[in-house]
């Protein structure tokens, strides 16, 4: 049996052989176009996405318009991954917050390939719980810390997802992903950029000094990174 192609892709890479030749045949690769609509809340999901690189923002609609980020996927996992398991429509929408290149696969065959093999049903959860740990850990976040180190969590963040130190970001999109004013994060990257943490200029953003982002982030970027991991080192072990 040949071995599964390295992936770029965390989810992808992680699966046994048996499981990738379970998807291999519906595998699609496609665009992810910067700003794009990838699914509106309350559709149902047609299709999942695994980034190779780029950054898919989960993002909460309030009444009043406000649009607010809860969780990011970028190459290290799939966004999607409950809908082969349990049916039901989207709970929020997903756009593409930094542009690149995916896997996708029909939810159907994915589904057909679950039911087929407790292993990809079980990688599927845990990443599903991954996804669903960085919302939890947002919602404490939005409420508690300052903008300031909720701005560095997301910078960091978003620069392990998408493998770059430079980010494409307008202030609104920083404003969308810490639940913050347009005014504020103007601000607080200001004050990020005479400290030399980052260089911004006109929505682009290179992160300079990465040591420095993470003494004025809060705890919520190392507890995210260490609950994903251990979901992953589980993941490791049952293969």
């Amino acid at each position: 049996m040949d071995k599964v192609p390295r992936s770029p892709n965390g989810f992808l890479s992680s699966l046994s052989e048996s499981d990738f030749d379970l998807i291999r045949p519906h595998l699609r690769t496609v665009d992810l176009a910067a700003d794009s609509v990838l699914t509106e809340s309350d559709e149902m999901l047609k299709r999942t996405y695994m980034p190779h690189r780029g950054v898919i923002s989960l993002v909460v609609k309030l009444a009043r318009g406000e649009r607010v980020q809860v969780a990011m996927v970028g190459h290290d996992s799939i966004y999607g991954a409950f809908a082969p398991l349990v049916e039901g429509p989207v709970l929020n929408n997903a756009t593409v917050l930094v542009p690149g290149l995916a896997s996708t696969v029909e939810l159907e065959p994915l589904r057909a390939a679950a039911g087929q093999s407790p292993t990809l049903r079980a990688t599927l959860i845990r990443h599903g719980l991954a996804v669903y740990a960085q919302v939890q850990q947002t919602a404490g976040c939005n409420a508690a810390h300052t903008v300031e180190s909720r701005l560095a969590r997301c910078l960091l963040h978003t620069r392990d997802l998408s493998g770059s130190n430079k980010i494409v970001l307008t202030q609104e999109a920083m404003a969308q992903m810490i639940g913050a004013r347009r005014n504020s994060v103007s601000l607080v990257a200001h004050t990020l950029q005479q400290a030399n943490f980052i260089h911004y200029s006109r929505g682009h953003i290179e992160i300079t000094n990465a040591d420095g982002l993470i003494r004025t982030a809060c705890e919520c970027y190392a507890a995210v990174k260490a609950q994903y991991a251990g979901l992953l080192s589980c993941q490791e072990a049952g293969r």
